[in-house]
C-alpha cells in the first residue's frame, strides 16, 4: 500500500500516518476503539504479525493464522463502521467495541457484525474474543 492512500479503517489518513503507526508499535493504540481499527486495517492488508500480536496470549494458540490470513485475503473489504464503544479508554482495562465489517466475498455483499472484547495485556490494547 502506498503511504498516500487512505487507510483502509475509514479515517481520513493516509495509511502511513495512521494504521501504519500501530503497526510497527502497538503500544501507539490508546484506546480499543484505535486497536480495533489499526485489526480491521491488517485483516485487509493481510498483516498476520499484527493481527498475532495484537490478540490476548491466553486466546492466541487457537487462532491459525494461515487459515485466518487465506480468509481474510479471499474477501474484498469495503469498509469499517464502528456501532458503538463501551469503556475501552486511555485509563480503562477493558472495553467493548460493536463493529460492522462490510465486503464481498464471491461477488456477494456481506457484513461480518460483532462485539468485540479487548483489554490490557502489559498495558497494551488486545483483542480477547466476542463478547
Amino acid at each position: 500500500m502506498s503511504s498516500k492512500e487512505i487507510c483502509p479503517c475509514g479515517s481520513d489518513k493516509g495509511y502511513k500516518n495512521c494504521c501504519s503507526i500501530p503497526h510497527q508499535n502497538i503500544a501507539i493504540a490508546v484506546t480499543s476503539e484505535q486497536l480495533m481499527h489499526s485489526r480491521y486495517t491488517a485483516f485487509v492488508l493481510g498483516k498476520g504479525d499484527f493481527l498475532m500480536i495484537s490478540h490476548h496470549s491466553m486466546t492466541r494458540s487457537h487462532v491459525n493464522i494461515s487459515e485466518l490470513i487465506r480468509w481474510a485475503q479471499s474477501m474484498k473489504w469495503m469498509k469499517l463502521e464502528i456501532i458503538k464503544t463501551q469503556d475501552g479508554g486511555p485509563n480503562d482495562e477493558s472495553g467493548i467495541v460493536e463493529f460492522k465489517a462490510h465486503f464481498k466475498s464471491r461477488g456477494k455483499k456481506e457484513v461480518l457484525h460483532q462485539r468485540g472484547k479487548f483489554i490490557r495485556e502489559y498495558g497494551n490494547w488486545v483483542y480477547f474474543g466476542l463478547e
